[in-house]
């Protein structure tokens, strides 16, 4: 307790500007905000979306994907709706929309300082800051335009309100608490209730007001959130269908169904179905239950590239390296438990059997192996896995730890502010970890969730570890040099697998000077108040801080996907190459298959020019940028074995997951714009929009850069039944529309409905000659030769279509 006095009168009166604080702050600000200005799109499905409400009111208040305001993203649009401000202000591009969420990372440092300080003391809260400021995920996802940093920062915000009205019994800030929570549900639904336990349990054990107001405090503060919470909800769904848009990746085309479901239940559950008229489609990549692959044609969307090569057709498999049996269906030599990923030590993950699941490890060195989006196996030790371990859960055992030490003087009668908070921030961490240690379905950047209690029981452990240790009792006295060699020892477990990436430098320098630091610790006479003592603590908790700061800057040295950000040295690949995009699908030209540069989006290792497929599993022409064999290619990383990428899905299966809109290559996974055809149709444009394309990759760089008015035939998914030929026709006729992309990377496939409009669009149409707009000859409607709208477009084919 001395050391932290002598802090506080230094530090003098809290309202002046705290330098350490501040350094915390700007470390913030250089990780989330370096760089940014390089990003075109950024998370693409997203940004497309920013486009279209820049465009119309009614767009914007439905967070409508495309101009026509046909289907909404996934996510209701509280979050977007500030992106669109500030796309509004700055203009669109890649770092105007990242810029609130690279904020709100920053603002969420400063108010883990001011949440923590006045119970734990500046000490702790200055400790807790760095915590937060260089807490990977945190990082990772604050520097894209997904919107998980703004929900963290809405939650934090929340808390700080409850704290306040707690320290103060202000029944205002205690109704604002959960006015934000409500908010916060407008940005990812029901994942902002994630931290309710947390707020429930600090307001009963706090709240100094009588049993009966208390708990009429309480409910008033819970209906005030659920109506915040379903507010729009509420308004869209009173709207009839055909005045709105679609809503995206629902059943029913309703938001509370999106809430509960999609973006709720199956999140556990692990159930991928997408909303509408599911068919028999299947989750790119997606294993039957029995761990086999799906069998059958490939939809016309949807096609996912292997390692070295595109997706293929008829049950083939891409041109991965691995070895393919019958049937195209990619055969290993060693499984893995449950459709887990494995490595051979050469960086080449092999697919096994098991429940349907993506295969795992999209990464080159030690990446992040098993499970659906490589988030590891369920258990209890889940976030102590190699898959997840690098995002949030360095600090997990010292904070574990430090929960111990601070609640072990807490008596039944004597429960302190301190008490209750350290209770608040379990109550944080343990349902969230909990919950991500058994879900089904989730991608590893929520992980964020974790990084605020992570932060403050690091901060406020380590000051009261460092005050047990100076008291020299019992044994308290060896909380700290036991936390922190547990920690550095676990923290070396996370950067051993990344040595021949990184070096062993790192991972030496945290488990030697951690554990050098703990036992100088354990030998000292912790009465003694040295200059040796002092230092050799205070070095302890920089070491500790050495991991997350390194993966914390592997966005900004190694590059990231925009589209499933991740921090380390493979985040890149997280699901997709370079920044971001899903499917990087392959074209066909001129007989030979052509998949998109994995560094530049799409899925792993998705090389520039792949091969013809070949059903027996021989590797085509070899993927990447020149890369040498074995290497990868820009972006790409280290072998992923090729396996089918489903777009017909299982045979006679209903309601399955869709294949990703395919040819989402390029830039933050869209298509390059075609200057060519961009300049023919608004030559020739006499209708509202200027075209209508399958999906959000193919329509981003003309809404986006363009800022052309485009028609979206599908939402994220492929799945959902936003057009039918009726409703086509209807709007042909109304003169709204008369140019469709059709085929091509993103098709019009991934759901029997996508075939049925390409089938109308080809009936009703008339090819329009791809040499008129700088293409090569046109290519038929079977796609039989190689027609294409310009470069990326592969063989899709521009129809116009006029009806009397």
């Amino acid at each position: 307790m001395e050391i932290e006095m002598k802090i506080r009168e230094r530090a003098g009166s809290g309202r002046r500007l705290d330098l350490v604080l501040a350094a915390a702050m700007l470390a913030s600000a250089f990780l989330n905000l370096y760089g940014i200005g390089k990003e075109t799109y950024a998370n693409t499905y997203y940004t497309t979306a920013v486009g279209s409400m820049l465009q119309s009111w009614h767009n914007f208040f439905y967070g409508s994907l495309d101009s026509a305001g046909s289907v909404t993203v996934d996510k209701p649009p509280l979050a977007f709706w500030i992106q669109t401000a500030f796309a509004y202000v700055f203009g669109l591009h890649g770092w105007s929309v990242i810029l609130p969420q690279a904020l709100a990372g920053i603002g969420s440092v400063l108010l883990v300082y001011l949440l923590v300080k006045p119970s734990f003391g500046l000490a702790a809260a200055r400790i807790a800051a760095f915590g937060m400021a260089l807490a990977p995920v945190g990082v990772a996802v604050a520097r894209t335009n997904n919107i998980d940093a703004m929900l963290v920062f809405t939650l934090l915000l929340a808390a700080w309100f409850l704290l306040r009205g707690v320290r103060g019994q202000r029944t205002g800030s205690l109704l604002a608490s959960f006015a934000l929570i409500g908010a916060a549900f407008n940005m990812k639904m029901l994942q902002a209730y994630m931290v309710l336990p947390a707020f429930y349990l600090l307001y009963l054990l706090a709240v100094r007001f009588p049993w009966k107001k208390k708990l009429t405090v309480l409910a008033g503060a819970t209906v005030l959130m659920l109506a915040v919470s379903v507010s729009w909800a509420a308004i869209v769904d009173s709207v009839p269908a055909d005045k709105r848009p679609y809503i995206g990746s629902s059943t029913d085309n309703s938001v509370l169904q999106l809430a509960f479901g999609y973006n709720g239940v199956s999140r556990l559950t692990g159930d991928r179905s997408p909303g509408g008229q599911g068919g028999a489609g299947g989750f790119p990549g997606a294993m039957a239950p029995d761990g086999a692959l799906p069998e059958g044609s490939q939809g016309q969307g949807g096609m996912l590239p292997g390692n070295e090569g595109g997706a293929g057709q008829d049950g083939q498999a891409p041109n991965g390296t691995g070895v393919t049996g019958q049937d195209g269906q990619p055969q290993s030599d060693r499984n893995g438990a449950d459709g887990q990923s494995q490595r051979d030590g050469s960086g080449r993950f092999e697919r096994a059997g098991g429940a349907a699941g993506i295969p795992g490890g999209f990464g080159g060195n030690g990446g992040r192996a098993g499970g659906m989006f490589g988030t590891g196996e369920k258990g209890p030790l889940r976030l102590f896995q190699q898959a997840l371990s690098g995002q949030a859960s360095w600090l997990l055992p010292f904070a574990l730890i430090a929960a111990v030490a601070l609640l072990s003087t807490w008596r039944r009668k004597s429960m302190t502010e301190k008490h209750k908070e350290t209770l608040f921030w379990l109550a944080w961490l343990i349902p969230v970890g909990g919950f991500f240690s058994i879900a089904g379905f989730f991608h590893s950047y929520y992980l964020i969730m974790l990084a605020p209690p992570a932060a403050a029981l690091f901060g406020a452990g380590w000051s009261e570890m460092w005050a047990k240790y100076r008291q020299g009792r019992g044994w308290q006295i060896y909380l700290l040099p036991g936390a922190v060699a547990a920690t550095s020892m676990f923290q070396w477990y996370i950067l051993r697998p990344y040595e021949s990436t990184i070096g062993v430098g790192w991972s030496l320098a945290v488990a030697g000077l951690g554990l050098l630091a703990a036992l100088i610790l354990a030998v000292l006479n912790s009465r003694d108040n040295s200059a040796a003592v002092r230092w050799t603590a205070a070095a302890a908790a920089a070491v500790l801080l050495i991991g997350p700061a390194y993966w914390s800057a592997t966005p900004i040295v190694y590059g990231q996907n925009s589209m499933i950000p991740a921090a380390g040295p493979d985040g890149k690949n997280s699901m997709g190459g370079g920044r971001g995009g899903f499917a990087a699908a392959g074209s066909r030209t001129g007989g030979q298959w052509e998949a998109m540069n994995g560094g530049q989006g799409g899925w792993p290792n998705a090389s520039e020019r792949g091969g013809r497929p070949n059903a027996s599993g021989q590797p085509g022409m070899q993927g990447g940028l020149q890369g040498q064999p074995g290497s990868a290619g820009d972006g790409g990383s280290e072998g992923f074995s090729g396996f089918q990428g489903a777009g017909g899905g299982f045979p006679g299966q209903t309601g399955g997951f869709q294949g990703m809109p395919g040819g989402a290559g390029g830039k933050g996974g869209s298509e390059s714009l075609n200057e060519g055809l961009l300049a023919y149709l608004k030559q020739n444009q006499t209708t509202d929009y200027l075209l209508a394309v399958s999906d959000y990759g193919t329509a981003a760089p003309y809404i986006v850069e363009a800022k052309q008015k485009v028609v979206i035939l599908h939402g994220f998914q492929n799945s959902d039944p936003v057009y039918d030929s009726a409703k086509l026709e209807q709007l042909v006729k109304s003169g709204k529309l008369k140019y469709f992309l059709v085929g091509g990377s993103g098709g019009a496939g991934g759901r029997d409905g996508g075939s049925d409009l390409n089938a109308w669009i080809e009936e009703h149409g008339k090819a329009v000659d791809a040499s008129e707009y700088g293409g090569s000859p046109a290519a038929s409607p079977e796609g039989e030769t190689s027609g294409s709208a310009g470069p990326g477009r592969g063989s899709a084919v521009l129809y116009e279509v006029t009806l009397d």
